[in-house]
C-alpha cells in the first residue's frame, strides 16, 4: 500500500498529529510505508489551516487531520488503534487546543487535566488516535511548550511525559524539524545566493517595517517608584526585539513630573534593570529634551495647533466627557503665546491657572483626541534641572517627540495606550516629525495583586510593609527577595511574548517556571519544626555522633557536598511521629528503623525510642521521613511564608482596594535546621527536604536565627498558613 503525506513548513498550525500517526505506521511491521514530504505553503491546499495533505492508496486526497487520523485507524487498526468515542477528543484537540489565547487554553487544559486524573491514556488502556491528536496538538502549540512542563497541570504533564518517552512520538517531531531545516536552508540559499541570513526572532510576529541592524526600541520608565513585574515585561520585550534584530535599545527616564520623581527611584531602576539582565545601548532622559519640547510647543501655538486654557479642572473634564468646546479654544495666537512664554513659563499666578492643550477635535469619538493637555505648570524643583523650568510636558506630548528625535523605529507599549495611539501619531504629523511604528502588547496582571505605584506607595506609607522590596510586593526587588530568579522571570516573559491579550494570571504559573530553574541547583538540607518537635532515641545507635560527607544534590554532584551528622539522639517533626510500636519506617539517607516505644500525651507525641535496622529494605516501607541529629551543631531558623495583600482576584474600577485587604499576610514558624545552614549567605536558595524551597533573607549568626523566606513552587500549599 503506497501513501503520500505532505506537510507545510510554515502553516498556521503544524500538523503533528497526522505526522505522528504516519510515524506509527512507518515504525511498524505492516506491509506498507508512507512517503512524508515537507513542502512550501503555496503547494498545499489553502483550505487546510494545518497545511497537510494525504494522498491515499485509492488516490483520494484528504486535507483535514481528523479525516487523516480516522483513515490511518481504519487501514492500520493494529498500528494506529482507534477507540469508541475518541472522535470527541480528537475534535476537542483540533478545535480547542490549537488556539493561542491563554484564557481559552487554560479552561480547556483544566478540562483535560481533570479527565486524565487516574487515567494513563485519554481513552482505554493504550494509545488511541485521541492520544495522538491531543499530544500532537499540544506539541505543536508554541504557547503550550513552557506551560505543560511546569507542573501546573499535573495530570496533563504526567501523561504528556509518558507519551514523549515513546520514540514514535518525539522522533516524528525530530524528523520534521530536520526536514524543515533542510527545506529552509535550501530556500534561503536560493534567495541569498548561498549567503547566510541572520535569524530573525519574532515571538511569532513580524515587527512592521523592521530591518536587520536598523531596529531601535526604548524602555521609558518614570522614576516615580520601583520597577514591578509589569515593567519587567516591557523592558525584556524591548530588549529582545532590539537585540534580535541586531539593533539598539535606549533606556530613557521619562522624568517630566518633578512632583513624583526622585533620584532614589532613578537609581533603583538602573539597579533593577541590571538585575534583570537588561542592558541598554544608551541611557537618556526626557529632561534632556526640555528645550526642544518647549520650542515645539511654541511652534504648535504659532501653527494654531495648541491653545492655553484656564478652565477649572472639573469643568474641563466634564467638557471633554460630553464633547463640548472650551471657551478658550479660539484664543488668538498672540494671546496664547503670551500666556505660554511669559506667564506659564515663569510660573506666575496667571500662568498657574493655565495649561496648554493640543487643538485636535473636541467632538472626536476617541476621547483621547478631545484636545488633550500637553503642558502644565509645576513649581516643584526638578531632580535634574532644578528650578530652571516651571512648565513640563505631559507624557503624551513628550513620548512621540522624543521617540522621533532619538531615532526610535518601533514603540512597543501596552495596549492600555491604544486609544492614545492616534494622538501620538497626530502630534508627530502636526510637528512634521519622523513617524514611529507602534506595536501594542497586553499588560500582565496577576490575581490578588496591585501594580499601581500609587496603591503600592499607600502600603509603604501605612507601614503595612517595610519598603518597596517587601516579598509581598510585585516589584522586581520584592519577587527577587522572595526567591524569583532572573532566569525564571525572563523565561516567563519570553514564554508570554508580545501577546495582545490582557491576561489575569495566577502566580502559580511564574513560580512553576522559576522552580524549573532552581530545582536542579538548589542544595538539599534538613529542618524540623520546633513546635512539639519529637526527640528520638536510637537504642542501638552510634556511641558518639560522627560526620559523613554527602552530596548536597543527589542528581547534581556539581552542587557540592555537605556534612551530615549521625547520632543516637535525633529530632523529627510532630507530623511524622504518628507511629506505632513495631512499625518499620525509613530514615531518609540513613536506613530503616523499627519503632520500639512511643510516648504520648493526648494526641501529642512526646518521645520515641527505636532501633536501627539497616539491613531492612527501604522499598518495602511506606513512611520515609527526614530527621536531624540533636547535637550542639544544629541551627535555629525562622521560616517565613506570605499571603497576598488583597483578597479579591481582580479588582473592578469601582472597587476600593482598601476594602479588600488580607487581615494577615505574614506567617513565621520557628524551626531547627542542620549545621550546613551556618554557611549560607543572603540570597542563597535551598530546599529543605519534604518542606519546599527557601531563600535566605538573613544569614545565621551566633545567638540569632537564620531567617528564610518560602519560595513558591507553583503548586504547594504551605504548612505555615497560606497558599504559596
Amino acid at each position: 500500500m503506497s501513501l503520500s503525506l505532505s506537510i507545510a513548513g510554515k502553516a498556521q498550525f503544524v500538523a503533528y498529529p497526522a505526522l505522528i500517526a504516519a510515524n506509527f505506521v512507518n515504525s511498524s511491521d505492516v506491509d506498507s510505508s508512507i512517503l512524508i514530504e515537507f513542502i512550501d505553503d503555496k503547494t498545499v491546499d489553502s483550505e487546510s489551516n494545518a497545511g497537510v495533505k494525504l494522498t491515499t492508496a485509492e488516490g483520494k486526497t484528504l486535507t483535514e487531520q481528523a479525516e487523516i487520523l480516522a483513515y490511518f485507524a481504519e487501514k492500520f487498526p493494529g498500528v494506529v488503534p482507534e477507540q469508541a468515542k475518541n472522535e470527541e477528543w480528537t475534535k476537542f484537540a483540533l478545535d480547542k487546543l490549537y488556539v493561542k489565547n491563554f484564557k481559552e487554553l487554560a479552561t480547556d487544559l483544566e478540562k483535560l487535566d481533570a479527565h486524565l486524573n487516574f487515567r494513563s491514556f485519554v481513552l482505554g488502556y493504550n494509545y488511541t488516535t485521541a492520544d495522538i491528536a491531543v499530544w500532537g496538538v499540544l506539541r505543536a502549540n508554541a504557547l503550550m511548550g513552557s506551560i505543560l512542563k511546569n507542573g501546573v497541570y499535573t495530570n496533563v504533564s504526567r501523561w504528556y511525559s509518558l507519551l514523549a518517552d515513546d520514540k514514535r512520538f518525539e522522533s516524528a517531531i525530530e524528523f520534521m524539524t530536520k526536514g524543515l531545516n533542510e527545506l529552509r536552508k535550501a530556500s534561503k540559499s536560493a534567495k541569498t545566493g548561498g549567503k547566510k541570513e541572520t535569524h530573525k526572532a519574532n515571538f511569532e510576529i513580524d515587527l512592521p517595517g523592521a530591518e536587520q541592524g536598523k531596529v531601535v526600541t526604548r524602555f521609558p520608565p518614570e522614576p516615580s517608584g520601583y520597577l514591578h513585574i509589569g515593567h519587567a515585561k516591557a523592558a525584556i520585550l524591548n530588549e529582545y526585539f532590539a537585540h534580535n534584530y541586531n539593533g539598539k535599545l535606549i533606556i530613557r527616564f521619562d522624568d517630566t513630573n518633578p512632583t513624583k520623581e526622585k533620584v532614589e527611584f532613578q537609581d533603583s531602576i538602573i539597579e533593577d534593570l541590571k538585575l534583570l539582565g537588561v542592558k541598554g545601548d544608551k541611557v537618556t532622559y526626557s529632561s534632556d529634551y526640555f528645550d526642544l519640547m518647549y520650542d515645539l510647543a511654541v511652534k504648535m501655538i504659532k501653527n494654531g495647533d495648541a491653545y492655553c486654557d484656564d478652565t477649572p479642572q472639573e469643568k474641563m473634564r466634564e467638557e471633554r466627557m460630553v464633547g463640548d468646546a472650551s471657551v478658550r479654544r479660539n484664543r488668538s495666537v498672540e494671546e496664547n503665546l503670551k500666556i505660554f512664554t511669559e506667564e506659564m513659563k515663569n510660573g506666575t499666578e496667571e500662568g498657574l491657572k493655565n495649561c496648554l492643550r493640543a487643538k485636535i477635535d473636541y467632538t472626536a469619538l476617541n476621547k483621547a483626541l478631545r484636545d488633550p493637555v500637553i503642558y502644565r505648570c509645576n513649581l516643584t524643583p526638578h531632580h535634574r534641572t532644578g528650578t530652571k523650568w516651571k512648565i513640563y510636558p505631559t507624557y503624551d506630548f513628550c513620548v512621540p517627540v522624543v521617540d522621533a528625535e532619538e531615532g526610535i523605529t518601533h514603540s512597543l507599549r501596552t495596549n492600555e495606550y491604544r486609544d492614545r495611539n492616534p494622538q501620538y501619531q497626530w502630534i508627530q504629523k502636526a510637528l512634521g516629525l519622523r513617524s514611529v511604528e507602534i506595536w501594542d502588547f497586553g499588560r500582565v496582571n496577576f490575581v490578588r495583586t496591585l501594580l499601581s505605584k500609587r496603591k503600592l506607595q499607600w502600603f509603604v506609607d501605612k507601614k503595612l510593609v517595610p519598603n518597596w522590596d517587601d516579598p509581598r510586593f510585585p516589584t522586581i526587588r520584592g519577587v527577587s527577595r522572595r526567591g524569583m530568579t532572573v532566569e525564571g522571570l525572563r523565561n516567563f516573559i519570553i514564554a508570554q511574548g508580545p501577546s495582545k491579550n490582557i491576561i489575569n494570571l495566577d502566580w502559580s504559573l511564574i513560580w512553576a517556571l522559576n522552580k524549573k530553574v532552581i530545582d536542579p541547583i538548589a542544595p538539599r538540607f534538613v529542618a524540623v519544626l520546633a513546635d512539639n518537635v519529637v526527640p528520638v532515641k536510637l537504642l542501638n545507635g552510634p556511641a558518639e555522633p560522627y560526620k559523613e560527607e554527602k552530596p548536597k544534590h543527589k542528581k547534581n554532584p556539581e552542587v557540592g557536598v555537605k556534612n551530615v551528622i549521625y547520632s543516637s539522639n535525633l529530632l523529627i517533626d510532630q507530623e511524622d511521629a504518628d507511629l506505632v510500636e513495631g512499625e518499620e519506617i525509613t530514615f531518609m539517607d540513613w536506613g530503616n528503623v523499627i519503632i520500639s516505644k512511643v510516648v504520648k500525651e493526648g494526641d501529642v507525641v512526646k518521645s520515641i525510642e527505636a532501633n536501627l535496622h539497616l539491613e531492612g529494605d527501604f522499598r518495602k516501607t511506606t513512611k520515609k521521613i527526614t530527621w536531624l541529629a540533636d547535637t550542639k551543631d544544629k541551627v535555629d531558623v525562622e521560616l517565613v511564608d506570605f499571603d497576598h495583600l488583597i483578597t479579591k482576584d481582580k479588582l473592578e474600577e469601582e472597587d476600593n482596594f482598601e476594602d479588600f485587604l488580607t487581615p494577615e499576610t505574614e506567617f513565621r514558624t520557628k524551626a531547627i535546621a542542620d549545621l550546613n545552614i551556618r554557611d549560607l549567605k543572603e540570597g542563597d536558595i535551598i530546599q529543605f527536604e519534604r518542606k519546599g524551597y527557601y531563600r535566605v533573607d538573613v544569614p545565621y549568626s551566633e545567638g540569632k536565627p537564620a531567617i528564610l523566606f518560602t519560595v513558591p513552587d507553583g503548586k504547594t500549599v504551605s504548612k505555615y498558613g497560606s497558599k504559596k
